[in-house]
């Protein structure tokens, strides 16, 4: 038999700064997946962490008062 050795590749991505930039006001995302106490049900845990200016808030709920 022969056997062809396949050869890694190897590709690096560069980022520019804006899309550095455009990642780094994404939302952080977690998620974890644990067995329930009684081994009968699996526990799936998202949470999405996101940072907002108050003033965006503030504008949001002045619009809805009028």
């Amino acid at each position: 038999m022969n056997k062809q050795k396949q050869e890694e590749k190897v590709v690096s991505v560069e980022l520019s700064a804006v899309k550095i930039q455009q990642f780094n006001k994404q939302p952080a995302i977690e998620a974890s997946v644990r067995l329930s106490e009684d081994g009968k049900w699996i526990v799936s845990k998202t949470t999405i962490t996101d940072f907002k200016p108050v003033t965006y808030f503030e504008k949001v709920l002045a619009s809805k008062k009028q």
